[in-house]
């Protein structure tokens, strides 16, 4: 596909490369999207399904998407479709679960939900289902594709496309793996005590919100707390911490970077340098080095 392992774009291939790839795990719950040379993030890909979603004949038929959901960690790209379009929006917990009851409510379906860990799914089945994603992407394609006499529209260029009327959300995840539990605990709820207390706040940015994310279900009013540290800064852009306990060893410390560019700013960046300043803000009001002793990520996807 034209595509490096971190997701920049490869030249110099002696064919050119196809115009879409598709990739899955071994139950083909999760999904990956490729244009030529071009990395679809997961995060995008929710956001673009939606906003495309009246080229997909089982919404279409439907009236349209009366809902739409993503996990916090996930980018707020979302967000800003569903508030251009008037769709119902959602931020949950992570866990496919908690999408279960807003599938099964008749008020928001027909609805579309989605992952930063290449998840995405709708109301058909309750649970992520990749090969939809894959045909979803082919819909789009051929919506956007209708005169056979024309230069093709590529999966990269209706990304684009997109950037120039949303704008773009640079995205990366960070994975610290294998981290003392006690210690990363202790690090969490620093960050907790930082969040109750507005005194405590950095005050070197300006800040929209910062918090313990809590979901209170809006089917049936159950409540989850504690699923992970918000820090919103004034330009929509987000640093979220997460702990999650399917490493092998110990915890393992998710740290979520989510920087805002608007339609106006530059839309063709790598999103990892992009979002290295924010890398540092982060690690600055964490003290995650200080707390576990690890100067670097694991894993940067």
């Amino acid at each position: 596909m034209g595509v490096s392992i971190d997701g920049s774009a490869v030249t110099g291939q002696v064919k050119e490369p196809p115009s879409m790839g598709a990739a899955a795990d071994g139950d083909a719950d999760r999904n990956m999207i490729l244009g030529t040379r071009f990395f679809m993030t997961p995060s995008d890909s929710l956001a673009m399904i939606v906003d495309n979603a009246d080229h997909i004949p089982f919404f279409k038929e439907r009236g349209g998407l009366r809902g739409a959901a993503r996990s916090m960690p996930t980018s707020s790209a979302l967000d800003r479709v569903c508030a251009a379009k008037n769709i119902p929006f959602f931020e949950t917990p992570t866990g496919w679960k908690f999408f279960g009851n807003l599938m099964d409510t008749p008020k928001y379906t027909p609805f579309i939900c989605g992952e930063e860990s290449f998840g995405t799914g709708s109301n058909h089945v309750r649970e992520k289902d990749g090969m939809w994603a894959v045909l979803a992407w082919l819909q789009i394609l051929a919506a956007n594709n209708t005169d056979a006499t024309k230069t093709l529209v590529g999966i990269e260029h209706i990304a684009q496309a997109h950037w120039a009327k949303y704008g773009r959300n640079y995205y990366a995840r960070y994975d610290y793996e294998g981290v003392d539990l006690d210690k990363a605990n202790k690090m969490m709820q620093r960050m907790a005590d930082m969040a109750a207390d507005k005194s405590t706040w950095p005050a070197d940015q300006e800040w929209s919100t910062i918090d313990t994310f809590e979901y209170t279900d809006p089917v049936d009013g159950s409540v989850s707390k504690n699923q992970g540290q918000r820090f919103i800064l004034a330009d929509g852009s987000r640093i979220i911490f997460r702990l999650s306990g399917t490493g092998v060893v110990g915890a393992t410390v998710r740290l979520y970077l989510d920087k805002y560019e608007p339609s106006t700013g530059t839309l063709d960046m790598h999103p990892h340098k992009v979002v290295e300043a924010l890398g540092v803000l982060a690690l600055k009001i964490s003290q995650l080095a200080e707390f576990t002793g690890r100067d670097s990520p694991s894993v940067i996807t």
